[in-house]
């Protein structure tokens, strides 16, 4: 009789929630195409919050629906995605997209539109400055400018003295040879060599020559996802010796699978959520981030998370509090003023604990993450199994 009733309350409740309005929230991700191994764990990540948030009765007693579209790592995919999430699926926020070139296309429609997006990609301009445009956008990765700290704070404890620099030919890549270019100057580590590549370009022959030419004592590779083992192992097929670090862009399973041992003894700059098992117990975001991986594993396989699946959980987990304390100000049914006051919540967000660090945002800073609690340095190394794994090398807290 009693496991009857407490059947039927949950039956009631599940009911309850059902016949609730749902509360739409807009997902752009690249799920195909070069950035496929990015967005991915991101999809995959909002499918297990949407499950999880709904089962233990949504928020605010509402349910809450995650329209997902695959802009198949393409600009004008992104753009036309967040033009329908907007006009015809009336979503009161957007969580994306992948990329740094298509985020940025996608600031334009959303500032027309005033809706709030919380961006998973890097760029810094993204969010900076905030300006009229960009008092809209969000995100929650690291950007170029503090990774590109702790990638100059090894290369000098490793007595580099030259460096050279092959990225993407777009946003991304170019945010990253600014960053780094000022960083190296900075540090007194002279960039003697600056080429770019395009994300899906099949031989980056020319460009490795070039830098092999000038003997750099380190390379930084700035791409994302698995397109840029493609300049590490050609430098490595003609014998380069030297230090080679990648971005945080490329720390996922993904990149160590077509890799293989060409990346071995890569050093970057990663989310502590990376390598969250080797993590001193005080680290502050240490239990956020087991859990996280717990769950996604659970659903995925031993292995399958990244950091990306943790940049979608950190943005689900700022939008949440902001989209409860929005609900108690203003009716979603008033479209516009909602997203304005939704606006206003997340922008006030203090304290998040995520898997990539503490966000605390404010009127100037639409990203609100430490360097000291969200960069750690790793290695790629080849573990007892034969397997390549993650080594962290040093936090910087």
């Amino acid at each position: 009789m009693k496991r009857a009733l407490i059947g039927l309350l949950a039956l009631g409740m599940g009911l309850s929630l059902a016949q609730q309005a749902p509360l739409k929230i807009g997902v752009v991700v690249s799920a195909t195409g070069p950035a496929a191994s990015l967005g991915i764990p991101e999809r995959n990540t909002l499918v297990i919050l949407e499950e999880q948030v709904n089962r233990r009765g949504g928020v605010a007693g509402r349910p809450v629906q995650f329209i997902i579209i695959d802009d198949a790592s393409d600009t004008t995919q992104a753009v036309r995605a967040t033009r329908k999430l907007i006009q015809e699926d009336g979503v009161l926020a957007i969580i994306g997209t992948t990329t740094t070139p298509a985020s940025l296309g996608m600031i334009d429609p959303a500032a027309e539109a005033g809706i709030p997006v919380i961006s998973l990609a890097a760029n810094l301009e993204i969010v900076a400055p905030v300006d009229e445009k960009r008092r809209w956008i969000f995100k929650t990765p690291q950007t170029e400018q503090q990774m590109s700290t702790p990638i100059v704070q090894d290369m000098k404890a490793n007595g580099v003295k030259t460096a050279a620099y092959i990225g993407f030919n777009d946003a991304y890549g170019e945010g990253w040879a600014k960053a780094f270019e000022a960083a190296a100057k900075e540090a007194g580590i002279t960039v003697v060599a600056s080429e770019r590549f395009a994300r899906t370009d099949t031989s980056v022959t020319g460009q490795i020559l070039r830098i092999l030419s000038r003997n750099p004592d380190a390379v930084l590779i700035g791409g994302s996802g698995t397109a840029p083992v493609l300049p590490q192992r050609t430098l490595k097929e003609r014998g380069y010796k030297g230090l080679i670090y990648q971005t945080h862009g490329v720390a996922n399973p993904d990149f160590l699978r077509v890799g293989g041992d060409n990346v071995i003894g890569t050093r970057l700059p990663a989310g502590p959520i990376l390598v969250f098992d080797q993590l001193p117990s005080s680290f502050p975001n240490k239990n956020v981030a087991q859990s996280y991986v717990q769950q996604y594993e659970a659903k995925y396989g031993i292995g399958s998370y990244s950091t990306f699946g943790g940049h979608a959980y950190d943005a689900w987990a700022i939008l949440r509090p902001a989209l409860e304390r929005a609900l108690k100000k203003e009716q979603t049914s008033n479209l516009a003023a909602f997203r304005k006051v939704l606006r206003d919540e997340i922008e006030a967000t203090k304290g998040v604990v995520g898997t990539h660090g503490i966000f605390t945002m404010s009127p100037t800073d639409h990203l609100g993450l430490k360097f000291q609690e969200a960069a750690v340095m790793v290695e790629v190394v080849k573990g007892e199994s034969g397997k390549l794994e993650w080594k962290l090398v040093r936090t910087f807290r």
